[in-house]
């Protein structure tokens, strides 16, 4: 979350509202006058991951790809990455091969292991990134997206599935998938949380998601900056005294007990001839090459992704390949003047300063396939869907509002210009990638505004009485900023209003939750039961948890000495971790934050919720409070060892499970049993 100059990107005022539009094209305006492939290290500028270099510089990273070439065997094409998303009724299997399969892309599945016999046909996109997989290895690049959307599936459902592949690829294993439970549904089940992640110091949260996955998380919720593939230049800046961490640096400083990094990453010598970066070992996150990031990143994640659904929404990391330069203009120097690396230059970083393909979210609009397009959203950007009691939805804090971090071209328009100049652009200029129907200056004007009124207006809450929502950047924190306040000015109104219970985000790397707030910061104390025990407040309050600490290059956010606000509950800068979601059921959810170290449990909330008469709310917070029971009802058992429920009026108090203490009984309730 480095301070970016923001703005624009591409075209000026969409038409009408209507039809989904299609995915922003590059604005090739102004040509690109940087080095054909730009490899961020000043010492080996090789481009093959090290294969061919001259031995110098850092070390280049390998991961093992989704699927195996068969041993001994000299693969000419290879399926490298497997994941998969929710679409309406079904499932979306992605998987990228740097040379295509020479056809439309096959899944065959059923439902047993042994029988696959049906199969689902879909498309193929591409684009034209620097460098092409010609020039890696095969098991180490993809450059062509293949897309396999299954249709018609049974609800909350196990299926098998096999990728053939083709053009020389190894078929893959037999693997498997597990569609969302149907609205309404109200099975128990968990959702791993994470922001903010890239490579390093993300090891301990990948280890325990991957732990999460295989204890029956029903699928990952990614809030944005995901590989961290933008830093893949940090081998050209030499550290700020200002940031809190060198690679190698004398300047680091954390809030940790000691003030020095926790990553033994940091303590492999500096390789000859480079300087103290705000990078890692391998010069940027995890390659010195921007596309590589992304390549080794997807694949470092296949454990993962090739086992649950990852969702995933946009962050200020996917926009482009650079969000800012040195102060002696040490990147413009390499990207804009093609000089070597290491020089100085008083040119300025524009929109035109990136390759092309690596410009306005080009890398996160094909790696990803989300069901924005077919259902009612916009691709990655904006998207809803229902599982079990909870409604989810993911939309853009990136751009796609007035005062975005990220926005378009009109933004920077001067008097009667149609098109920016060159130097009135950013390298953050993206968007916008839903239509504008009137000025750009009003947000009620955007797409993306209109859809999320319109999704909160059609949620069913007799199904899916939970409503949670995300995007990358915050609405309050301790840490204020300027895009606090634009993003609420767009969305505040529109959640509190249309009933959100909670809203995660990230940005800000560490773990924070606030009280419940209502409009302007106000805290709703009378929702406030306990610190770890809200009540929701639908339309008058939301909770609001910052998820932004999984790892990634640059840190642990810190205070410093500015103080923690009356807003705020909880606060960890010190450790990286995920979020545990847990809906437990009409009436119950708990957020833990684990530690990525070990994975115990550093906080947790747990909101509970009326029901209509004769119902009864549950507990289920590890650690947390039991729930009240409805008016009339009777209160359920508490999941991990919190307190029993309160009896409502009428009602029973609950069981606490796990040794917490009976609850106390309501007007004319008895108070349950600890157990």
């Amino acid at each position: 979350m480095l301070p970016a100059s923001a703005f624009a990107v591409l075209a000026l005022l969409a038409p009408a509202v209507s039809a989904a539009p299609a995915k922003r094209a590059v604005d090739t305006a102004y040509p690109y006058t940087g080095p054909a492939i730009p490899v961020g290290d000043p010492v080996n500028p090789s481009v093959d991951n090290g294969g061919k270099g001259n031995g110098k510089g850092y070390p280049r990273l390998w991961e093992h790809p989704a699927v195996y070439p068969a041993p001994g065997a000299y693969p000419t094409n290879n399926i490298n990455v497997i994941s998969s998303a929710y679409f309406p009724g079904g499932i979306n299997i992605h998987f990228q091969t740097p040379f295509g399969i020479g056809a439309n892309p096959v899944v065959q599945y059923g439902t047993s292991k042994s029988k696959l016999d049906q199969t689902a046909t879909g498309f193929t996109h591409t684009y034209d990134r620097t460098p092409p997989c010609s020039l890696l290895p095969v098991t180490q690049c993809s450059q062509f997206f293949h897309e396999v959307q299954i249709k018609n599936l049974q609800p909350g459902a196990t299926y098998y599935y096999k990728i053939p592949g083709g053009n020389g690829t190894t078929p893959s294993d037999v693997l498997s998938f597990t569609t969302a439970l149907p609205a309404g549904d109200k099975t128990e089940f968990t959702v791993a949380v994470l922001a903010d992640m890239g490579y390093t110091n993300a090891k301990g949260t990948h280890l325990q998601v991957l732990d999460a996955v295989n204890d029956g998380a029903a699928f990952v919720w990614h809030g944005g900056d995901i590989s961290y593939a933008d830093q893949w230049y940090a081998g050209y800046l030499h550290c700020d005294p200002s940031w809190d961490v060198c690679y190698n640096g004398t300047n680091s400083k954390l809030a940790t007990p000691d003030g020095k990094p926790d990553n033994p990453d940091y303590s492999i010598p500096l390789p000859d001839g480079e300087f103290p970066s705000q990078g890692g070992p391998w010069g940027g996150d995890i390659s010195t090459i921007y596309e590589s990031n992304w390549d080794l990143w997807q694949q470092w994640m296949v454990d993962i992704t090739k086992k649950v659904p990852y969702m995933v929404l946009p962050g200020n990391h996917e926009t482009s390949c650079a969000e800012f330069d040195g102060t002696n203009g040490e990147l413009a120097a390499v990207l804009v003047d093609n000089k070597a690396p290491g020089s100085t230059s008083k040119s300025k970083l524009s929109y035109y300063s990136c390759p092309e393909s690596q410009r306005n979210f080009t890398a996160y609009i094909n790696r990803f396939h989300m069901p924005g397009d077919v259902s009612g959203g916009v691709g990655n950007f904006w998207y809803s869907f229902d599982y079990g009691l909870a409604h989810f939805i993911s939309f853009d804090g990136e751009t796609d509002y007035y005062k975005s971090p990220e926005y378009p071209f009109v933004a920077d328009l001067k008097g009667n210009e149609t098109h920016p100049l060159l130097n009135q652009t950013y390298p953050t200029d993206a968007g916008p990638f839903g239509a504008i129907n009137g000025s750009y200056k009003d947000n009620t004007a955007y797409q993306q505004y209109q859809w999320l009124v319109d999704d909160l207006k059609k949620v069913d809450r007799t199904k899916t009485p939970w409503v949670i929502a995300s995007t990358h950047r915050p609405f309050y924190s301790s840490q204020t900023a300027a895009y606090e306040a634009n993003i609420r000015n767009a969305f505040e109104d529109v959640l509190i209003k249309g009933g959100v219970d909670l809203y995660i985000s990230g940005h800000i790397h560490w773990y924070e939750r606030t009280f419940p707030i209502g409009h302007n910061g106000t805290i709703d104390k009378a929702s406030v039961i306990n610190n770890n025990t809200y009540k929701t407040n639908p339309g008058v309050s939301i909770t609001h948890i910052i998820n932004g600490a999984a790892g990634n290059v640059e840190s642990h956010s810190t205070l410093g000495k500015a103080p923690v606000l009356p807003l705020t509950n909880t606060l960890d800068q010190t450790h990286y971790g995920f979020g545990k979601l847990k809906i437990h059921n009409e009436t119950a959810l708990s957020y833990e934050f684990l530690h990525g170290e070990d994975g115990s449990v550093a906080d947790w909330v747990y909101l509970i919720k009326d029901k209509a008469p004769g119902g009864g709310s549950t507990g289920g917070g590890q650690g947390g409070q039991g729930g009240n029971g409805g008016n009339g009802g009777n209160g359920g058992n508490g999941n991990g060892g919190g307190q029993g429920g309160n009896g409502g009026n009428g009602g029973n108090g609950g069981n606490g499970n796990g040794g917490g203490n009976g609850g106390n009984g309501g007007n004319g309730g008895n108070g349950g049993n600890g157990q």
